[in-house]
């Protein structure tokens, strides 16, 4: 088959002896489930007994979509007769006893260290729409890829296909890429409908027509937008924070988001109404540390021991006792019944509030790439279901983008006051 040029460049990283990692794709229509495709019928037809992944978070999709691309591509290329499918196992089965295993790579709370996977050897996978699995599942899909590797002389190859997504694919791929520090076992290729010729001329009419947000995403590649429809927070707000120039005059405040184990980033902030204006980061600390910086940030910017909040669950307790602060707790009963708890009523603050913020103080580059993250992962959660307003729990970010919202937290925290004192002014 006729390959686009980034297909190809694909095919490179996936014969070299460096690359393990390549994700391909970054947009709609640039041919990222036929590549995976075809790569599988290459080293299954050339690897006789080899054992290969293809993946998906649902099995039902994957059989949907992504194995009819299969059947498709296996038809023109005349390849049917070399392999039976199974539909009742999920396997397909090439005569040189070569086979591919399909595989629902969804988290289940039933399974959340993915047992299920725990004695599976592979020679190599495919995961298409990777942005839809945890990184969790990936990392345990990557330490199956062992199987006839040293029989073959193989590098172990894991190819990952997805859209746009600010989770752990952002974080791991292309945030790297686009600041150059990818490591050299990680390739990202990105291929939008622009570098595929060989698509139907109706499909980018089509992508023209969607949302701001989508056709963004879909068709220019854009990996800093989402059309997240639970997102609580739009995109072009979050990006404005940096520019609000409107005259913040409220108290000033001091949030502390202290790591829960004490062994990850604590991240505390310092507040002019809704200004944020200062912040110290800790990549490890102690309590002692955060304790200091906290009277250090309270003296020099003149903030009152009652406008002071530090998260109290786990060691954060210490930090609150010995400071004689507020102590958070993100399971407290809500001031209004209709939020599911405490964090949930000030998360829907903080989205009703995002436009008025002003992200005052300087900022790394990277702090500001993670903040923007953090705050497009302040969504809706189980808003189908009768019952209290819920947001996405915290453990269910750390999955999507692969550590703790810890600026986030602070986000949420700073609008505890505004539930309890309205206290910010504009001018």
């Amino acid at each position: 088959m006729n390959l686009t040029s980034k297909q190809k460049n694909a095919v490179h990283y996936l014969k070299d002896k460096t690359t393990t990692e390549l994700l391909f794709g970054g947009g709609a229509g640039g041919g990222k489930s036929a590549l995976g495709c075809l790569w599988l019928f290459e080293m299954c037809t050339n690897y006789p007994g080899t054992r290969w992944l293809m993946g998906r978070a649902k099995l039902k999709t994957l059989k949907e979509t992504t194995l009819n691309t299969f059947f498709e591509l296996a038809s023109k290329l005349n390849l049917s007769e070399q392999f039976d499918y199974n539909s009742q196992t999920g396997i397909i089965l090439f005569n040189n006893q070569s086979e591919i295993l399909l595989k629902d790579l969804f988290l289940y709370p039933s399974d959340p260290e993915f047992d299920s996977l725990g004695s599976l050897e592979i020679t190599g996978g495919f995961i298409d729409e990777a942005n839809q699995i945890t990184a969790k599942a990936k990392n345990m899909v990557k330490s199956r890829i062992r199987y006839k590797l040293r029989e073959y002389d193989l590098t172990p190859k894991l190819l990952l296909t997805c859209n746009p997504s600010k989770n752990w694919v952002y974080n791991e791929f292309y945030k790297p890429y686009k600041s150059g520090t990818l490591p050299t076992y990680r390739r990202f290729i990105q291929s939008l409908l622009t570098d595929n010729k060989y698509i139907s001329e109706h499909y980018e009419s089509n992508l023209k027509t969607l949302d701001d947000n989508s056709k963004q995403r879909l068709l220019y590649g854009n990996w800093d937008y989402s059309n997240d429809p639970t997102a609580m927070i739009e995109f072009d707000t979050i990006s404005n924070m940096y520019s609000n120039d409107h005259e913040l005059k409220g108290k000033k405040y001091i949030i502390a988001d202290v790591a829960r184990f004490g062994s990850d980033k604590a991240v505390i902030t310092v507040w002019d109404g809704l200004a944020l204006i200062n912040r110290v980061v800790f990549a490890v600390s102690a309590t002692t540390d955060i304790q200091n910086a906290i009277h250090a940030l309270k003296a020099k910017h003149g903030v009152g021991l009652s406008n002071i909040i530090v998260d109290e669950d786990g060691v954060g307790g210490g930090v609150v006792d010995s400071l004689h602060c507020k102590g958070f707790s993100a399971q407290r009963k809500p001031k209004n019944k209709a939020y599911y708890n405490n964090k949930t009523e000030c998360g829907y603050k903080l989205a009703e509030l995002a436009a008025k913020i002003w992200i005052k103080c300087e900022l790394e580059q990277t702090e500001i790439e993670t903040i923007n993250q953090e705050l497009g992962m302040l969504k809706t959660y189980e808003a189908d279901k009768d019952g209290k307003l819920r947001i996405l729990p915290k453990e269910k970010i750390k999955d999507l983008i692969g550590r703790s919202p810890d600026w986030l937290d602070c986000f949420i925290m700073r609008m505890w006051f505004e539930i309890h004192t309205g206290s910010y002014v504009i001018q």
